[in-house]
């Protein structure tokens, strides 16, 4: 079995690569250890947005009356929504199964393993193996949720983000351990249906990598709902012997201790690098990363990798777009390296959070002379009129060329908006270019070009 390339791992990584690959005219196989699709598919971006959704919906029930409807009471069947969640996961790995078969790639089920350069040994489940060969291999077998030594995950009272998508029942309370994207939309999620959420972050601020502006305003909103939120602390132990988990929080006014029947470690991932052969092929990696060039090639010909376990955010789409230049790569196109800088990130709490390039602290910190604008979607009509005021958006300039230096948005929906400032970025857009561009009225992307004439002075609605 002699391919062009082999791709370990299904994920969004690993499948994208594998069908730029067919469609490029690489004979090429993919092996994946579980279900097709990874993570994402599987107990990431997709699960998580079927359950964020349920939350959203049974929201807009409670406050229908705000919109002039009438309704009789509501509650969550937890049961259902957490069944709902898998079978849109399981139509999008039945999706990814058609696209294999329709790019004619084949898909071997089983565990990989770097043999040589060239070389990788298959484990089935039955303990069966198979060696198959190939010019090119990319490694994308992506992480896992991180455990920190005093917080080991038990799978039942100290779980990661997996076990959250299939509780068996509704936890009365939990203690979130971890306030990035993953933490946050797990607290929204289950503060809205009910259950007592205490959210613990190390650092001053939630969203810690968000602009301070998008994360403190984020912070007084999810207060106002109902979270708990314990910033500049650290989880020191939790107790499972009892009914409830005993949290032991270090605070800045000393220690703490959380009751909840869950907690929940948002903590990190952590790459899976060992055991798929990297030590025995002197693949180089460096703090569970390994080591490629702007390619996405190691330090050993033929042999690439891709996805959460480089250097780069571990995001969905990062490895997506990493897989078709690596792949673009290997058949002798001439792409273009990935653009960190332009990563747009998204949190789908409720309000979102999206954002891409420098914060503002970071443009100066990198000498930047800026021009920041903002717009409140207070001000804004179709905010207004979705009932959806709160948040804004806030942007920013290089003072002296104009340069779009980045973008920080908190409202409904901004998740959806962010694309347009991706790619004016792309395209070296300047500030008055995005002004002069007309948005369509009333819409939430309004705020957008309202955002950068403020950075101008400019600004018609406030």
């Amino acid at each position: 079995m002699n391919y062009d390339l082999i791709v370990i791992g299904s994920g969004p990584g690993g499948y994208v690569a594998a069908i730029r690959a067919s469609q490029l005219g690489l004979k090429t196989a993919i092996i994946e250890k579980e279900s097709l699709g990874g993570i994402c598919l599987n107990w990431g971006c997709i699960p998580t947005k079927a359950l964020l959704k349920s939350a959203e919906v049974f929201e807009y029930i409670n406050h229908a009356a705000d919109y002039g409807i009438k309704v009789g009471s509501s509650e969550v069947d937890f049961e259902v929504m957490i069944k709902r969640s898998r079978v849109v996961a399981d139509g999008m790995s039945k999706g990814v199964q058609f696209l294999m078969k329709k790019n004619k790639i084949d898909v071997i089920i089983g565990t990989g393993k770097l043999k040589s350069k060239n070389t990788v040994e298959v484990s089935a489940q039955n303990g069966g193996k198979q060696e198959i060969t190939a010019k090119n291999i990319i490694l994308a077998t992506g992480g896992r949720s991180r455990e920190l030594p005093n917080l080991k995950q038990d799978k039942r009272k100290v779980i990661g983000y997996r076990e959250a998508m299939i509780l068996p029942k509704k936890p009365a309370s939990m203690v979130v351990v971890g306030s990035g994207a993953i933490g946050i939309e797990f607290a929204y999620l289950y503060n809205s249906i009910g259950t007592k959420v205490t959210v613990v972050e190390f650092l001053d601020n939630i969203v810690p990598l968000e602009d301070e502006e998008i994360s403190k305003q984020l912070g007084r909103i999810l207060k106002k709902q109902g979270i708990n939120i314990m910033t500049s602390s650290t989880v020191e132990s939790v107790d499972t012997n009892g009914e409830l988990c005993k949290v032991n929080v270090k605070t800045a006014s000393g220690n703490e201790v959380l009751e909840a029947e869950i907690v929940l470690s948002a903590v990190g991932i952590s790459t899976n690098i060992e055991g798929i052969g990297l030590e025995e092929n002197g693949v180089k990696t460096d703090k569970g990363k390994v080591l490629v060039d702007d390619f996405y090639r190691t330090n050993v010909e033929g042999v690439f990798a891709i996805g959460d376990i480089v250097k780069g955010q571990s995001l969905a789409h990062v490895a997506s777009a990493e897989g078709i230049i690596c792949v673009e790569k290997i058949a002798g196109l001439n792409p273009e390296p990935l653009n960190y800088n332009n990563i747009p990130g998204c949190t789908y709490c409720s309000p979102e959070v999206a954002s891409v390039g420098y914060t503002e602290k970071a443009a100066k910190e990198a000498g930047y002379e800026i021009k920041v604008g903002k717009f409140p979607f207070s001000a804004s009509g179709k905010a207004s009129a979705a009932g959806a005021k709160d948040g804004f958006v806030k942007v920013i300039f290089d003072a002296k060329y104009g340069e779009f230096l980045g973008a920080h948005m908190l409202g409904h929906n901004v998740t959806e908006m962010l694309a347009e400032i991706v790619t004016a970025r792309k395209l070296e857009a300047t500030g008055h270019e995005i002004i002069k561009s007309v948005h369509p009225h009333p819409t939430m992307s309004e705020a957008v070009m309202e955002a950068a004439a403020d950075a101008y002075g400019e600004c018609i609605h406030l």
